[in-house]
């Protein structure tokens, strides 16, 4: 990618920008069969970007058959895994190619500051789409320990027909977490991307096309989750299901699965992750920063956000005031603006639900520390200020439920034991962490969180190497890693009689 621009630069890009607003079906872009659009638009100043085809059960049935006649076909699934590999690689390369317009799409779309679109989100989607390409033929087959007198191959099988809902604040590096060992097992898949920021998806289905994927490999399908991911989770030749979103759609998902041809089904939800911080932590600077990082970053809407703060008694004071001093560098601004921290709210339904939590904690008794605001109403978008809650109890809502914003709940502990106690005591299991000097408090601490990442010293550290997921009612199964493949694959055992 080249020099990034500056915001006058990024505004003139974005008014100059060609919006693709079709579903990707069959190697082409059409319309929705109905003819019916749904509307797009700039969090940032509440102004239409797009008018999007709205894709129904019609639409799903087009993008399953076009999916299904690729994959009997074989042209994707049979091919040699090298070759696959090399597409796989161009898809990526295109990706980075075109980085610039897809992080402006992005930060357009979803309303993330264009900093983080440009430098995170992007370069992560290459990365998961380059390793995926790169583990297609490093991953090998077995041979069971028989006797003598057999052979028993234990084989991996593509499944055939994938569908993948994905949410919208990580719009294009969700869809990339699904894309990647979708493809790489040589599966079709269709992409029913967010009603809220459905344009990344859009627009890279024609560069997998470029790349060299056959037609009908990857299919596009916009719409509602009420009818778009409805149907394709019902769909009777689906053979899997995989989804990323909230826990209530996540129960749904498994219902329609259930309903339907009970296909597999994979589903990474909610997250109300626990920041544990004690007392005998030397750096308290470097823990405050991550704590800020961990709730404000992408304005706070990211499963895994340490939307909880805990933090023994005797250190509570000195953490908070300097998560404070930090959330006054992160004060939401113009997205499109590279010194932006912090951006707008994907749109004004989840800035009312995010204010709803700030007037449910007053309610319950919390103390607001700082923030609880809307703001930059005059640009007519949809900002909320960094917010802290401190003096909250567990049985409090913003202590339960999450806010999928930048508020951030404080609660003071005395022992390790009440931390763990604290920290358990929520119906999700996505990530956690601790910070302490104590390597044995650091092991005891992490078993006992019931946590499918546990961080120690550090919150949110991530490589495309280690999976990710949740326990209880996080999810079921994994993204990242070579254990995301097992999702998209069957085993087949074949016994040869040698005898």
């Amino acid at each position: 990618m080249n020099a990034k621009p500056d915001t006058t630069s990024w505004h003139e890009r974005a008014r100059a920008l060609r919006i693709r607003n079709q579903a990707f079906i069959g190697g082409r872009y059409v319309d929705a069969a109905s003819g019916a659009t749904f509307d797009s638009f700039n969090p940032a100043t509440g102004e239409l970007l797009a008018r999007v085809a709205a894709c129904d059960e019609e639409d799903v049935n087009r993008a399953v058959a076009a999916a299904r006649a690729a994959f009997r076909a074989g042209s994707w699934a049979n091919l040699p895994p090298a070759k696959r590999k090399k597409v796989l690689q161009r898809f990526a390369e295109l990706i980075k190619r075109n980085g610039e317009e897809l992080a402006l799409l992005e930060t357009l779309d979803m309303g993330k500051p264009i900093r983080d679109s440009l430098g995170v989100d992007i370069p992560a989607s290459v990365n998961c789409i380059q390793w995926y390409a790169e583990a297609i033929d490093k991953v090998y087959d077995e041979v069971a320990p028989t006797g003598p007198g057999t052979l028993a191959l234990i084989t991996r099988e593509p499944m055939g027909v994938v569908g993948a809902i994905v949410p919208w604040n990580f719009p294009l590096l969700m869809a990339a977490w699904k894309i990647g060992p979708v493809l790489a097992a040589g599966n079709s898949l269709i992409l029913k991307p967010s009603e809220k920021s459905p344009l990344t998806a859009i627009r890279v289905a024609e560069l997998a096309i470029e790349a060299g994927l056959p037609a009908g490999v990857l299919n596009v399908v916009p719409g509602l989750g009420a009818t778009a991911g409805k149907a394709l989770a019902l769909h009777m030749d689906v053979d899997c299901i995989t989804f990323t979103g909230s826990t209530a759609t996540g129960r749904a998902i498994m219902q329609y699965a259930g309903q339907s041809n009970m296909k597999r089904v994979s589903v990474e939800c909610g997250g109300k992750s626990p920041n544990i911080v004690l007392a005998d932590y030397p750096d308290l600077d470097k823990a405050a920063a991550a704590a800020a990082a961990a709730i404000f970053f992408n304005q706070g809407e990211v499963c895994s956000a340490g939307s909880r703060l805990l933090v023994q008694d005797s250190i509570k004071d000195a953490v908070l005031e300097k998560v404070q001093a930090i959330s006054r560098t992160m004060q939401p601004g113009d997205p499109l603006d590279p010194a932006t921290r912090l951006g707008a709210i994907v749109d004004e339904i989840q800035m009312k639900r995010v204010l709803s939590f700030v007037d449910a904690g007053h309610r319950d008794g919390a103390k607001l520390r700082f923030g609880g605001q809307r703001v930059r109403q005059e640009s007519g978008g949809y900002f909320v200020e960094p917010t802290v809650f401190e003096g909250v109890h567990s049985s409090m809502t913003i202590a339960r439920e999450e806010i999928f914003g930048p508020v951030l709940s404080a609660i003071t502990f005395k022992t390790v034991d009440e931390a763990i106690e604290i920290a358990n005591d929520v119906i999700y299991g996505l990530v956690a962490a601790v910070w302490t000097r104590d390597i044995t408090t650091a092991h005891r601490v992490s078993r006992a969180l019931r946590a499918g990442t546990v961080f120690i010293n550090c919150y949110d550290a991530d490589d495309i190497t280690v999976p990710f997921g949740g326990f209880k009612q996080s999810g079921i199964g994994r993204d990242k890693s070579l254990h995301a493949l097992e999702k998209y694959t069957e085993l087949k055992t074949t016994w040869i009689d040698l005898s």
